[in-house]
């Protein structure tokens, strides 16, 4: 039965799915049953993104994955080949990986040319669409990155997987070049104008 009713339109599943009869709920988080109970994709995180809510059920819902237990939908999919809710040592402090969004306060400046700047902050302009200021060693770098096309892709999910695929968006760790920048821009796209943001490589 369709959610409307009618039996005859497509049911759209966003949320993740249990595998019938692989698992007992019990074993399942409240957090993550929520999502299954509700519909609602891990993209659209009912939890703060970074919080610890929100890392422990991705890792959650990554270990369900890798043991067939869970369904998802393909943004869901693609989430789990990051490393969200992983972490690793960074300079000495334990950091989440794949996790490059920050909240306003926790932005950090620096001096480029003599100026103020926020560091991992994207913005619209400069010689491409987007710049941002990221630290490069000891030095302050500017690096631009992307082209008109990328808003038009932005809410394409078949454009935004073959961009991701193309340029192997999952490989791109380094902050300083603009691949990166480009494979995570909608990590940002509220920032930027271009709708919500997403959590995920394009």
């Amino acid at each position: 039965m369709c959610n409307c009713g009618c039996n005859t339109c497509e049911t759209k599943i966003r949320g993740p799915l249990l595998t019938e009869g692989l698992i007992s709920k019990s074993l399942i988080s409240e957090n993550l049953q929520y999502h299954i109970d509700n519909n609602i994709s891990l993209m659209e995180n009912v939890f703060r993104i970074g919080s610890d809510a929100h890392l422990s059920m991705i890792k959650e819902a990554r270990k369900l994955y890798s043991r067939e237990v869970l369904d998802l939908c393909e943004e869901d999919k693609a989430l789990m080949e990051t490393h969200i809710g992983e972490f690793d040592l960074y300079e000495n402090e334990i950091i989440p990986l794949d996790l490059p969004m920050l909240n306003e306060e926790e932005i950090e400046e620096a001096e480029f040319k003599g100026k103020k700047v926020a560091l991992g902050k994207p913005k619209r302009g400069g010689s491409k669409a987007y710049y941002v200021y990221v630290k490069d060693g000891d030095k302050v770098k500017k690096v631009t990155f992307g082209s008109g096309g990328l808003r038009a892709k932005i809410k394409n999910k078949e454009a935004r997987n073959a961009f991701a695929a193309r340029h192997k968006c999952k490989d791109k760790k380094d902050r300083t070049t603009a691949g990166y920048w480009s494979c995570n821009l909608p990590r940002y796209a509220s920032q930027l104008g271009l709708g919500a943001n997403q959590n995920t490589f394009w």
